[in-house]
């Protein structure tokens, strides 16, 4: 048995089944694109920790900011002494991320953390309950966010949810829905229609406190939203006094080739949420947004002992740092056109069983389908994540069926290291297909 199985067999014994095993790799070092498991094989990293190391690993000023503050203080809560770090932080967010004429930031521990406040801030402000979200959605695990997530594996037998939480349809003009539409404008029309009905039909705006959505899905596959529709949703909010939320956790910090994927939109979010490559692998969240709204909660109802822990400021700050001093979006960009590329030639020699190409930037996805009957292969995605591991490379899955193989890998991955990965996934595909 080799070092990586042993690992998994002491996982058995004192870590819960329920815990998930996305890919069955292990890790004892890391640089950049490259993994070292622990068995001293070297793996490349196209999952980027489920998106958190866009940066990529072993960054140098990263690994520096953290040790320089361990040696100052680990940990004061910003609710009982302030300290310049947090404010570091929240400076450059609001700087990097403005939203309207004036901006704030509140801090937290993760992603599913930042939704929760923002929910809470989007009832307090508006004085209403109703909150929006979307099929195929993820926000994450805690209470509110796990009622928001559309998945039921993420939930099922953990009710009773949150009340008051209501769900319309992602409008994601995909291969399916260009089948049923003559065109993206027909198909955006039909979806703010519905919108319009929904309201007269489930929920009123006047009861109505908040819609939020990911402009592109992460765990839902990495489906794109309409921007005709993300538009509107803009308009309809402001007219009705409902908080747009932008759930930018998975999307943020150069994977779609913006700081944020609303910038590809146009279109400016109340309050957003934000965590993964944020923090350049430290436990860090925010929730940034218009001052007037963040201004409005009383005093006390948002917070927590570790919010803005300082040796997770200090990282994401140099972090963010290092994505701006390398411009992040051009690696993005440059990444998203290579894998695109690559996953077009493979739907084209494959077009029984890969039904679809998606995404923005380097926040792509391919999708398969069984050739008998067209429907989600989850077992082929799996047996290709499989014998791509067997090969030196680790992806990890996506989608409501598990049907998606999506790529997350570091931005900063050199070109040599990106195409040998392709070529292990295209070789794996061919011999699982």
């Amino acid at each position: 048995m080799n070092n990586t199985d042993q690992l998994y067999e002491r996982r058995k014994k004192s870590v819960p089944n329920a815990l998930g095993i996305f890919n069955s790799s292990s890790i004892q070092s890391a640089k950049g694109a490259i993994i070292i498991d622990a068995d001293g094989r070297a793996l490349i990293d196209f999952a980027g920790g489920i998106g958190v190391n866009n940066a990529g690993h072993g960054v140098s000023e990263i690994i520096e900011a953290i040790k320089n503050q361990a040696e100052k203080f680990i940990h004061a809560s910003f609710n009982v002494s302030i300290y310049e770090q947090y404010l570091d932080l929240t400076e450059k967010l609001c700087e990097l991320l403005p939203h309207g004429n004036s901006t704030k930031a509140m801090l937290t521990l993760s992603g599913a953390e930042a939704v929760e406040n923002a929910i809470k801030i989007a009832r307090a402000v508006t004085g209403k309950s109703g909150i929006i979200c979307y099929n195929g959605a993820f926000h994450g695990r805690t209470m509110m966010a796990m009622t928001l997530t559309s998945n039921v594996k993420y939930k099922e037998g953990a009710g009773p949810y949150a009340p008051e939480v209501y769900r319309l349809e992602f409008p994601y003009y995909g291969p399916t829905q260009q089948k049923q539409f003559s065109s993206e404008e027909n198909f955006s029309n039909y979806h703010i229609d519905a919108l319009k009905k929904f309201f007269s039909n489930y929920v009123s705006p006047t009861q109505t406190a908040a819609i939020i959505l990911e402009l592109v899905q992460g765990e839902g596959g990495f489906t794109v939203a309409s921007k005709k529709y993300v538009q509107y949703l803009r308009q309809f909010c402001t007219e009705n006094n409902i908080i747009l939320i932008f759930d930018e956790v998975q999307t943020g910090f150069g994977r779609t080739g913006k700081w944020a994927a609303y910038e590809h939109y146009g279109v400016i979010p109340d309050l957003s949420t934000w965590a993964k490559s944020m923090g350049g692998g430290m436990p860090i969240g925010a929730v940034i947004g218009k001052q007037e709204i963040m201004d409005a909660v009383k005093p006390g109802l948002i917070g927590g002992t570790y919010l803005g822990n300082p040796l997770s400021c200090v990282a994401s700050l140099a972090s963010i740092n290092y994505m701006q001093k390398n411009n992040i979006n051009a690696a993005g960009e440059k990444v998203g056109k290579v894998v695109r590329e690559k996953f077009n030639q493979l739907q084209t020699k494959y077009p029984k069983n890969i039904s679809d190409v998606r995404g923005i930037g380097a926040m792509l996805a391919i999708e398969f389908v069984s050739p008998e009957t067209n429907r989600a292969d989850a077992d082929a995605a799996k047996a290709i994540i499989n014998k791509c591991l067997e090969k030196g490379l680790i992806v990890i899955a996506s989608g409501t069926y598990g049907n998606c193989i999506r790529i997350l890998s570091p931005l900063f991955i050199e070109d040599d290291v990106l195409q040998k990965g392709l070529s292990i996934l295209e070789e794996a595909l061919k011999e699982v297909i």
